[in-house]
């Protein structure tokens, strides 16, 4: 209790109070956190020497699937369509002219759900042929790779240029295939990823072209009136997100990448 006598008993009363406050406050906060720790169970890491060559081999496939698991990322974005939707909404965003709208977040964002949306089918083929399988017992894990393995090549030697694939065939100086199925997919990941690339770029010029028009009416516009400390982009910017709005851009070039990869 706090008595001092220059304070009045409003006060101090008060004073003990909050006193009393903090002090049950701090008393439920212990006893909160000793159930809390009493309920959790303690993780303990330990390094044993291997006794039996299956623990080795255990031991093998775990730093496997972590291995894995680190090169996910790449995997996503180089053997799925997530290439191009990424650098042509890049190029859309560059051609309109604003320069973080839509953010690097959401255009990540937005190619990650097409790809799945893309590539759901060719997953699903995966789960049947493969992991159900090996989750199963019913494959060894060679045979799990080589059967999920697959629909990722068909996927990708189906949007693989012929001259890009037969470049890598020609540096890797393997025996000449009898057709595209007898091509290891470690040449056909590298193929693929160029040809990607090359369509993006040209789905991009395509992009560009209605406001490159757009950019350069309104810069000769601006000279021709003596404007010429005016920026153009400043006046074209307005006139190209309402020809974008007015057409619905994102119907039209959202659907038109979708379609490249799947038949309607």
């Amino acid at each position: 209790m706090i008595s001092d006598p220059t304070m009045s008993k409003s006060v101090r009363n008060a004073l003990d109070n909050a006193a009393k406050k903090i002090s049950l406050f701090f008393v439920l906060t212990g006893l909160a956190s000793t159930a809390f720790a009493q309920t959790i169970p303690g993780i303990q890491i330990s390094v044993d020497p291997a006794s039996s060559p299956s623990q080795v081999a255990g031991t093998l496939q775990v730093i496997f699937l972590l291995t894995i698991l680190t090169l996910a990322p790449a995997i996503l974005i180089m053997t799925t369509s997530f290439t191009r939707f990424v650098i042509v909404l890049s190029f859309l965003r560059q051609a309109i002219g604003t320069q973080a709208i839509p953010s690097n977040q959401i255009i990540i964002g937005l190619s990650l759900f097409l790809t799945l949306f893309v590539m759901m089918p060719i997953w699903k083929e995966v789960n049947e042929v493969a992991l159900e399988p090996y989750l199963d017992n019913r494959l060894s894990q060679q045979a799990f790779l080589d059967q999920a393995s697959i629909p990722v090549k068909r996927f990708m030697q189906r949007y693989t240029r012929e001259k890009d694939l037969a470049l890598f065939v020609r540096i890797s100086k393997i025996p000449s295939p009898k057709n595209i199925n007898d091509v290891p997919i470690w040449v056909v990941i590298p193929a693929f990823i160029i040809s990607e690339l090359k369509t993006a770029f040209q789905i991009g010029f395509m992009l560009y072209v209605p406001f490159l028009v757009i950019d350069m009416v309104v810069s000769a516009i601006l000279m021709a009136m003596g404007m010429m400390m005016l920026p153009p982009i400043m006046i074209s910017l307005p006139f190209k997100l309402m020809l974008f709005v007015l057409v619905d851009g994102w119907h039209l070039i959202i659907g038109s990448l979708v379609r490249t990869f799947i038949d309607f």
